[in-house]
């Protein structure tokens, strides 16, 4: 007997006894006097104490797990299912073997058989989470998270992602190889073209959303310099999006906490379908966000939603593009990626040569000229070949030539000579004989 049930059989003897009353014995067992009566009658017609034993004593209980289906259970866990957590297992459970049973269950079942889960539940958290937008396509949180999806059947590579703030709709996601702008542009697009452009765009600090130089100096602001931007803010302020960087990681919580939810049960997913390579990985992907969103999407507080309807005139793969500024040639030619261009048919734009255009490359490789809000493609070209300039023949120097006795360079050089070499005396000799010699001539 349980130690509640040995209480009961003494207070019942004591009010058989005399020594309590009915309203006393109710009191210290936290019963009705009812149910003393009853409790009375059973004792003295049903054989004593025991007859206050429970009668589901050692008798399993109708709904009770039977003991095949629990090994079947922890069979499929260590089998199939290993590394999820007990509600996710319950989920694939019904989705996949058709077994109904609860988390608690499941639970129960795996911690019978020593099979503990590594995660532990999440603990609350102190601080208060910041509350959500009211519209759907007021915010949208995009993030990126490598990790090994498909476990050590490949090596690790990183998701893109972007949630709304207010339901918690995954918008888009891909997988890429490492975190890139063309990462981030696919899932802008997918969402775009899904549920329509939102208010406004949380995210981080990576170079990949803004430029190194976007601080201005005091003199840029007073004279009216704008920041510059990356190309991916570019498309951003192109779509009129909002686009705020958050400080810390914290800040961005909602996609945060998205990635601890995809990390724990995207690797299972992808390990049932048997996807071993990223390419199968991305065609596999739409279907299990539409079951991700089905169970952990919510209702937003306002039933009207905040999106800006796409114009029918906008290419998204002509936004979400590099651009770069080029000069244009004679006859509307231009270098870009060390490749010659020109346009590919005639265009009623007059752009003459030295006209600077802003050059796009859509993430498929298509090169265009934007003008006027208008794409302006372009055809590759061959480069002109250019002669190799022909070398001219140097002359040869001349050979030393000596110039002749009679030369007025050797009678100088001559003179010269016997200038310095001629004594003093002798020079005083020489003029007086001319003395004597223009004297006698006056005579």
């Amino acid at each position: 007997m349980s130690r509640a049930e040995l209480k009961k059989v003494v207070v019942v003897e004591k009010i058989i006894g005399g020594h309590m009353t009915n309203e006393e014995g109710a009191a210290v067992l936290g019963l009705s006097s009812r149910q003393i009566i009853r409790l009375k009658k059973k004792f003295l017609t049903e054989g004593g104490a025991t007859a206050l034993v429970h009668g589901n004593r050692g008798r399993k209980p109708a709904h009770a797990l039977s003991d095949e289906t629990k090994e079947r259970v922890a069979a499929l866990y260590s089998q199939h299912y290993a590394g999820s957590n007990n509600c996710h297992f319950a989920e694939l459970l019904t989705e996949r073997d058709a077994l109904e049973l609860s988390p608690s269950s499941v639970r129960r079942i795996l911690l019978d058989k020593g099979m503990k889960q590594a995660k532990q539940r999440r603990r609350k958290k102190a601080h208060q989470p910041r509350e959500r937008r009211s519209q759907a396509g007021a915010l949208w949180q995009i993030d990126a998270t490598p990790y090994a999806w498909l476990e050590d059947r490949a090596p690790a590579f990183t998701l893109h992602a972007a949630i709304d703030d207010a339901t918690g709709i995954v918008v888009g996601a891909v997988f890429r190889p490492t975190e890139c702008r063309e990462g981030y542009s696919i899932v802008m697009q997918q969402g775009i073209q899904q549920y329509g452009i939102p208010l406004g765009l949380y995210s981080d600090r990576h170079t990949i959303f803004r430029s190194p130089n976007e601080k201005l100096t005091v003199e840029q602001e007073l004279t009216g310099d704008t920041k510059p931007l990356s190309d991916f803010g570019k498309a951003m302020e192109e779509l009129y999006i909002t686009h705020i960087k958050a400080m810390t990681p914290q800040a961005k919580g909602r996609i945060e906490r998205l990635w601890g939810t995809l990390q724990d049960r995207l690797v299972i997913e992808l390990r049932l379908l048997g996807i071993n390579t990223i390419e199968a990985a991305n065609e596999v992907l739409p279907a299990l966000l539409r079951k991700h969103n089905r169970k952990f999407a919510v209702e937003p507080k306002s039933g009207e939603n905040a999106y800006m309807k796409l114009d029918s005139s906008i290419r998204l793969d002509y936004v979400f593009t590099t651009r770069e500024r080029r000069t244009l040639g004679q006859g509307n030619t231009l270098s870009y990626a060390n490749k010659t261009y020109t346009f590919a048919k005639p265009t009623s734009y007059r752009l003459d040569a030295k006209t600077v255009v802003e050059v796009r490359q859509t993430l498929s490789g298509e090169v265009i000229v934007w003008h006027d809000d208008t794409a302006i493609k372009l055809t590759e070209i061959e480069k002109p070949i250019r002669k190799p300039k022909q070398e001219t023949k140097k002359a040869s120097s001349a050979q030393p030539r000596k110039p002749a006795q009679a030369h007025p360079w050797k009678t100088t050089v001559q003179q010269n000579r016997i200038k310095r070499t001629t004594s003093k005396s002798d020079f005083q000799d020489a003029l007086y004989s001319q003395h004597n010699s223009f004297a006698e001539a006056l005579w």
